[in-house]
């Protein structure tokens, strides 16, 4: 007999006396890792995730008839929603290709009307993704142990960010065989460079859903896009934008899907909120699609979107519904790290952080 999901409740997470600490001294490890890049570039970029590989445009399709434990928050009514996605690789820098992290998908959702966040009253939803099923630290004190580390290497040559992904790519490679599954703090560091959309993507950490709680993944779901994850990609292209032209070329010319599914929260013990780093067993709470996400063929990055997506757009884990919540210790530092670091670029850069509103904001 399947579990129930378990109910949200607003004491469902718990918080350690010193987090306010933590996330202050994340927050001052990241504003110093964007200082330093910001005067690299003469520009500031984001403290990570900074290199843009696509901006897409497209539609959120929310599927009818879904079953009561899944028609939930955003998912409750069918329908279609605009939408912007950026992909992006993982450093905080614009290095090139060579180095191979993890990589982001952000999703803004277009005319999301409800109960926000305090502060965000736009009717936007954002859902920041990641390769990965789960985050390489359990909380946000393990996460300040390695923004300290990333802090101190940002200043470093790329030629050992270069050596630094390729180690980690092949030892990981050496616990996989073994294992059968990848370390999530090695693929941070050195992730295997397939094709940006022919990867899935996880929200890593739990959030709210609805009357439940749950995680979130974004899964590649047309055959073009599955033949792309045959092979990695080559990283040695000479201008070292090798994910930014796998993403053009191809939708430049085809649409890519995705089905967007929901993996339901069905024991606190197995599958806690407090601890981004456990994986939640997908044999016991399979991952359930709510949603397909329909980018059709574009120009995901001419200069003036790229220049969009890059000073005025902010994604953040607070542009959200109170019933998509972002929950546990990492979501917790989350909120306010990315409030605080897109406030330093926005002011940095002098251009204000304005949220669409509509698609046709965008631009061609």
């Amino acid at each position: 007999m399947t579990a129930a999901p378990i109910r949200y409740h607003d004491g469902i997470e718990t918080l350690s006396p010193d987090e306010n600490e933590t996330i202050d001294r994340i927050i001052a490890a990241m504003t110093h890792e964007s200082e330093i890049t910001a005067e690299r570039y003469g520009h500031a970029v984001r403290a990570s995730h900074a290199k843009i590989s696509g901006v897409a445009v497209g539609a959120l399709e929310i599927l009818p008839n879904l079953p009561p434990e899944l028609a939930q928050g955003l998912f409750a009514t069918p329908g279609t929603h605009s939408v912007i996605v950026r992909f992006a690789q993982g450093p905080g820098e614009l290095l090139k290709d060579r180095v191979s992290t993890h990589r982001g998908m952000a999703i803004k959702v277009l005319g999301v009307e409800g109960d926000k966040l305090p502060g965000h009253e736009a009717p936007t939803q954002d859902f920041v993704f990641a390769t990965g099923p789960v985050f390489p630290n359990p909380d946000a004190k393990g996460f300040l142990g390695s923004m300290k580390q990333l802090e101190a290497g940002t200043s470093a040559p790329e030629a050992v960010k270069v050596a630094v992904s390729r180690s980690a790519r092949a030892l990981d490679g050496v616990v996989k065989s073994m294992t059968g599954e990848s370390s999530p703090l090695l693929d941070f560091f050195g992730h295997v460079p397939h094709h940006p959309l022919a990867e899935p993507y996880y929200s890593q950490a739990a959030l709210r859903y609805g009357d439940h709680v749950a995680k979130l993944g974004a899964f590649p779901a047309s055959p073009a896009q599955a033949a792309l994850a045959d092979a990695p990609l080559d990283t040695g292209r000479e201008d070292g934008n090798v994910f930014r032209h796998a993403v053009l070329s191809y939708l430049a010319g085809s649409e890519a899907v995705f089905d967007i599914r929901v993996q339901l929260c069905l024991n606190l013990d197995e599958m806690p909120v407090e601890d981004a780093s456990k994986r939640w067993d997908e044999a016991q709470s399979p991952y359930r699609t709510v949603a397909r996400l329909v980018l059709p063929a574009q120009d995901a990055l001419s200069e003036a979107r790229r220049n969009y997506a890059d000073d005025v757009l902010s994604f953040r884990p607070a542009h959200s519904l109170v019933a998509h919540r972002p929950l546990g210790s990492l979501m917790r530092a989350r909120l306010k790290t990315y409030q605080a670091l897109s406030r330093f670029r926005h002011a940095r850069n002098r251009v204000p952080e304005v949220e669409p509103a509509s698609i046709d904001d965008v631009p061609a």
